[in-house]
């Protein structure tokens, strides 16, 4: 297939367009820092975002590349189908329970990062092991939506993945990199504007292909393949329970949400811009349910594709690209192409400002150099988003353990993270030692569950465990009941560990958190401002003058 030379020309207009809004942004933000504290410029946006653009780059966050393909893939796939597709559903309650409960306890305090109340209750040693799990899933998640890029632009454009895949990691990193929550909140308004109208305007043109087949008779009966509707058999009921919890409840331990909840000018203000954004997150996905509803219903002999079809070709994970190139026009599928970037880079900036905003402000900052200046502190978010960036950069090119690692990550945030959230938030008394107990315990059960994608054969086999083509499959919702340990372990042994020492069964001595002395300390004195040098001055005049 010759080079799309359009495409390219549509591509590069795009991309040029882009960083000029985040270098405006990074401009805007700039005069903001004048008049304020310039890491929360940085991090939060000074506590002040516009509420439309709050709520734009709240959505564009979670609308990314691995949203709208993995969305069209799920329906696609004959062994899944519609009923298998969890994102909308997981990440409109995400929205919901995190506007709810946790909105408020987080803005209470004025937390920068969610690693904040972390760090405060468990010490900064147990908040750097903590950082671990959302730091790797950001950069695997970075490089998985990279990685789908990619394999867009191979099949539309026939230009090599990797060049997209760099030119796109440069132009978020240099943005990113000199606006801060500005510049990725200012171009994901351009980004996620221009995905909606690129993706409504190829889901009609791919469902009146002459190729396709009507998707409401194909959704209840087999034509080309099984009824896209797709069906949850009795014995998998329990694994989509499990599933859908788990992105509903660890899909809000994470730094980019709570980046933007933050980032609003009251708490009213982020509780209404979360709530709107998880209805308007399941919207997004219905022109990826149509494309992969079309894909499903399609007679790829009569396309220039031909057979054997996408999912016998085993391409079913590039089959928005596919349906893009093969059931629209070229000028459509040039517009798709652009729909897929601008959600890779609404995503990838958000995740790269995640990961290096909890690095600069809770890792160098409260550890490293306590007495860093703020210009300091900047810099060294700079450096790590270079460096960061570069890491998933290099990742991207093997996307296919990429993706398996991404979810891997994302369990370890779900199965250890979330329940550290909850315990900080909302039950008082636990400590490091809970934090700590809690954190080996899930991420041991976790690995014994095995793991496919690393060729980790599961140690414990829950109920319904079974083997299917040659690999183990876990029915029992194993990623729930991990969680639901490591709160247990949490809760238990940070009473327990409180009991023995208070009630030195334990001696104190082997209190190495000093978690009895942190929770025996007096309270502190009201603290009083430093008296300026006219107050100084009259108070040695009075003093003078009662002594003569």
């Amino acid at each position: 297939m010759p080079l799309n030379v359009p495409g390219l020309v549509a591509v590069i207009v795009f991309y040029g367009f882009t960083l000029a809004t985040g270098l405006w942004a990074a401009w805007k933000a700039k005069k903001e820092k004048r008049g304020g504290n310039q890491t929360e410029v940085a991090i939060v946006g000074g506590r002040n975002m516009n509420f439309f653009v709050g709520l734009f780059t709240t959505v564009a966050t979670w609308v990314g590349g691995a949203y709208i393909n993995g969305t069209a893939e799920i329906v696609y796939l004959p062994s899944r189908g519609l009923a298998w597709v969890h994102a909308p559903l997981g990440f409109s309650l995400a929205f919901i329970i995190g506007g709810l409960f946790f909105i408020k306890p987080m803005r209470s305090k004025k937390y920068v990062t969610m690693m904040d109340p972390l760090q405060e209750t468990y010490g900064n040693t147990m908040g750097s092991i903590l950082f671990i799990p959302p730091l790797l899933g950001d950069i695997f998640w970075f490089a998985s939506i990279l990685a789908s890029l990619g394999a867009t632009v191979s099949v539309i454009l026939d230009v090599t993945g990797f060049v997209s895949i760099i030119v796109s990691a440069c132009t978020v990193i240099v943005y990113t990199l000199l606006g801060g929550l500005y510049s990725v909140a200012y171009t994901d308004v351009i980004q996620l504007i221009f995905m909606l109208i690129s993706l409504c305007t190829c889901a009609p043109f791919a469902l009146m292909n002459p190729a396709t087949t009507n998707i409401a008779y194909t959704a209840v009966h087999e034509l080309y393949q099984a009824p896209w509707i797709g069906k949850i058999e009795t014995e998998y009921l329990a694994r989509w329970v499990d599933d859908l919890i788990f992105l509903a409840l660890g899909s809000i331990a994470w730094q980019v949400y709570f980046q933007r909840v933050l980032a609003a000018s009251s708490t009213s203000q982020a509780r209404l811009i979360s709530y709107i954004a998880g209805f308007i997150c399941a919207f997004m996905a219905v022109p990826s349910l149509l494309i992969g509803a079309a894909a499903a219903s399609t007679d790829w002999n009569q396309t220039t594709y031909g057979l054997p079809s996408p999912a016998e070709r085993g391409e079913s994970s590039m089959i928005l690209a596919i349906v893009l190139q093969y059931l629209c026009p070229t000028y459509v599928s040039i517009a798709g192409l652009g729909a897929v970037a601008a959600a890779v880079m609404s995503s990838a900036d958000s995740s790269l400002l995640s990961s290096s905003s909890m690095f600069a402000h809770n890792i160098y900052k409260k550890m490293l150099r306590k007495q860093a200046s703020e210009k300091e502190i900047l810099w060294i978010m700079r450096i790590s988003m270079v460096v960061f960036g570069s890491a998933a950069t290099g990742m991207a090119f093997v996307s296919r353990s990429i993706y398996d690692l991404w979810f891997l990550a994302g369990e370890l945030v779900y199965a250890v993270l979330f329940p550290q959230l909850c315990c900080v938030l909302f039950i008082p008394g636990t400590n490091t030692y809970g934090s700590a107990a809690g954190f080996l315990f899930g991420f041991i059960l976790r690995l014994l569950a095995g793991e496919n994608s690393l060729r980790i054969p599961p140690i414990i086999h829950y109920p319904g465990c079974r083997l299917v083509d040659g690999a183990y499959v876990q029915l029992f919702p194993f990623k729930t009941f991990t969680m639901l340990c490591t709160l247990a372990s949490i809760i238990l042994v940070s009473y327990l560990t409180e009991i023995l020492l208070r009630k030195n069964i334990v001696s104190t001595k082997w209190d190495v958190c000093n978690v009895v002395r942190k929770s025996h300390a007096p309270l502190a004195c009201p603290r009083t401002e430093e008296p300026t040098d006219h107050q100084v001055n009259e108070m040695l005049m009075h003093s003078i003058e009662g002594h003569t």
